[in-house]
């Protein structure tokens, strides 16, 4: 019988990783980018649309990004205590 995690599987695997785009809240630590990433949800007993947000801790090799800039990151291994996610790269720069 053959193993059932083939190379073909664990790359596959590796090509779904989660991409978000959000707009950096902070850029003060070396390295890293505070995101956060805004979305809309309908509450679940009234229907009304409600505005939902989640801050992420961003790993940014060249510190590229700055404040108000909209940057897309992706998941990857875990660079330390809070940082699972990294930029790829600056959609839109801040006016």
């Amino acid at each position: 019988m053959s193993d059932p995690t083939t190379t073909k599987d664990v790359a596959n695997d590796r090509a779904r990783r989660k991409v978000r785009v959000g707009v950096v809240v902070s850029d003060g630590m070396d390295k890293t980018v505070v995101v956060r990433i805004d979305r809309q949800v309908r509450h679940p007993l009234y229907g009304k649309t409600v505005r939902r947000s989640s801050k992420l801790a961003a790993h940014d090799e060249q510190n590229d990004a700055h404040v108000g800039d909209t940057v897309r990151i992706t998941e990857t291994r875990p660079v330390s205590k809070t940082k699972r996610w990294r930029v790829v790269e600056v959609v839109e720069r801040a006016k």
